[in-house]
């Protein structure tokens, strides 16, 4: 299969390597400044670059015909508009706030917990997300996807970035070092504490996540997500 990565930093020298690990050519790189290969040489894209460039790599992909796996978080308040330009375009677009195999895992838990615990007032739910110094969104787009599958099964209706409110759920978002991603989500009574965490020991996992992702969506068309990759309801 023949990639193109679009935003080559870290993330896109890893997926380089590990693309590289199971066959795959890398036909095309793009940085914020140069560009390298051909696009149209690619079967499928993998973007991993910066909020502000993100919709507009997608259209290209888009307009090329090139089914686009996407990693990019802090830009989704322009999904909508990158989604319907992708079904007008009949174009293949795969969003996922992480890529992580043992992520997604921890979405359906996260979700499953959220069950549990609606009906039990007494427990107040928070998260924690702490990442490198360099990630520029604040909170993670994993710690918004934690939330959101919060609010979707329990009486929370809103997250607040490190303060909590009566029906928002407060998320400390932390950045140390080069500390590759920890999520916490913490229900706490007056009685006990019942918390579930993840925590990436490196970027691997990530990236072959991506990788997986692009394997599948190849020769697709249409809006799909890591639970139709990992058939996961």
């Amino acid at each position: 299969m023949n990639i193109a990565i679009l935003g080559y930093g870290k993330m896109g020298h890893i997926i380089q390597q590990k693309a590289a690990d199971k066959g795959h050519d890398i036909v095309y790189t793009k940085t914020s400044s140069q560009a390298s290969g051909n696009l149209e040489d690619a079967d499928v894209a993998i973007e991993f670059s910066v909020a502000s460039a993100a919709p507009k790599n997608l259209e290209t992909c888009f307009e090329k015909s090139i089914p686009v796996v996407c990693g990019t978080t802090g830009w989704l308040k322009k999904y909508e508009e990158v989604a319907a330009l992708c079904k007008k375009r009949n174009g293949a677009l795969l969003y996922a706030s992480n890529f992580s195999v043992g992520v997604n895992l921890f979405f359906s838990l996260n979700k499953k917990l959220a069950e549990l615990m609606a009906p039990w007032s007494d427990y107040s739910v928070a998260m924690e997300e702490i990442h490198h110094t360099e990630k520029q969104d604040a909170p993670s787009g994993t710690a918004i996807t934690l939330a959101e599958d919060i609010i979707a099964k329990t009486a929370y209706d809103h997250w607040n970035l490190g303060e909590a409110s009566s029906k928002g759920i407060p998320i400390m978002a932390k950045r140390k070092g080069d500390v590759k991603g920890t999520h916490n989500v913490t229900y706490a009574s007056e009685i006990d504490t019942i918390s579930i965490t993840h925590e990436a020991h490196s970027r691997d996992g990530f990236a072959l996540g991506a990788i997986l992702a692009a394997e599948w969506i190849q020769d697709k068309k249409g809006i799909f997500s890591m639970k139709d990759v990992l058939q996961m309801k």
